[in-house]
């Protein structure tokens, strides 16, 4: 990866980072399903209509859409409501990296370098301190659940792959075309007809805006703007090479619930932050040597052959 693909690797970190705290607040004004269900909503309306299609085949598209924007979803924003620490929630998600690197070596038969291996290895060795150390925070339940998140995460960053849309940004739109009918059928059936509306129209009044400015940094930061590179990103580099980055969300996630939360990490949990920091960038392939210019003409030349 180049130095400014890296950079955006981080960017969409940090983003979903604050994608956590994002979603502590707006369960605070919204049932679970419900939001999770509004959040793509608000973007598959203008997608389905001012949005082309993306030119890639259906399977994966809606593939895509089940894994991440819906089961991937539904898992954490239950696990949250139910009572999974904000912080605790990041990291626990990033168990998708290991699972999107195994999913990759098993079905697109990606190869790891003894060097991303034990970058990897390093980076999961600060989760599971962190973990360890976090382990009175939260029950069973809300652990299991988030790891099933996790595990949505990483089908829909295989979908995206196999996807191998020509224009990222209209894969990520469209993923979200996918989630919403599930997501409310879900929320009608376990939270009944009236709860989402009830909350919806508070959204709207002076007590409901921190929950109307959470939906909207769910919708188009963490979503449009995080995904969108994230697809891009998963396109051009093995799922090895990319997933790692995903590592680094707990750290801005811990963070951020420290600061605004008053979650306080404990110095194990910080030093193991900075094992995971270091455990990607060790995981991550040195630059190539070729120009990113032709790199891009390679990529054009397989596109049409």
């Amino acid at each position: 990866m180049t130095v400014r693909h890296r950079l955006l690797a981080v960017l969409v970190a940090a983003l979903w980072g604050g994608n956590f705290l994002a979603i502590h607040v707006g369960l605070e004004h919204f049932p679970p399903l419900f939001l999770a269900g509004l959040r793509m909503l608000v973007l598959a309306v203008p997608t389905l209509l001012f949005v082309p299609r993306p030119q890639v085949p259906l399977k994966w598209l809606v593939g895509y859409g089940i894994g991440f924007g819906t089961i991937q979803f539904v898992f954490l924003f239950v696990a949250m409501d139910v009572g999974m620490p904000t912080g605790l929630a990041s990291l626990v998600l990033q168990a998708s990296a290991p699972f999107t690197v195994l999913l990759g070596a098993l079905f697109l038969r990606e190869r790891l370098s003894p060097r991303q291996a034990v970058g990897i290895a390093l980076a999961m060795l600060g989760l599971a301190a962190i973990a360890v150390s976090r382990a009175q925070a939260a029950a069973v339940l809300p652990v299991l659940l988030t790891l099933c998140g996790a595990l949505g995460w990483a089908f829909g960053n295989l979908c995206s792959r196999l996807a191998a849309p020509p224009k990222p940004m209209q894969l990520t739109l469209w993923m979200c075309v996918v989630p919403p009918i599930p997501l409310f059928a879900a929320s009608l059936f376990s939270e009944g007809p009236t709860a989402g509306l009830t909350s919806l129209r508070a959204a709207f009044s002076v007590d409901g805006l921190p929950g109307f400015a959470a939906l909207l940094y769910l919708s188009v930061f963490a979503t449009v703007i995080g995904s969108g590179i994230w697809t891009w990103l998963m396109r051009r580099y093995p799922a090895g090479v990319v997933a790692p980055y995903s590592l680094l969300v707990p750290v801005v996630g811990i963070a951020l619930a420290a600061v605004v939360l008053g979650e306080r990490p404990t110095v194990t949990e910080l030093v193991s932050a900075v094992v995971i920091v270091g455990g990607v960038l060790l995981g991550t392939p040195r630059p190539a040597r070729t120009a990113p210019t032709e790199v891009v003409g390679t990529e054009r030349a397989a596109l049409s052959s």
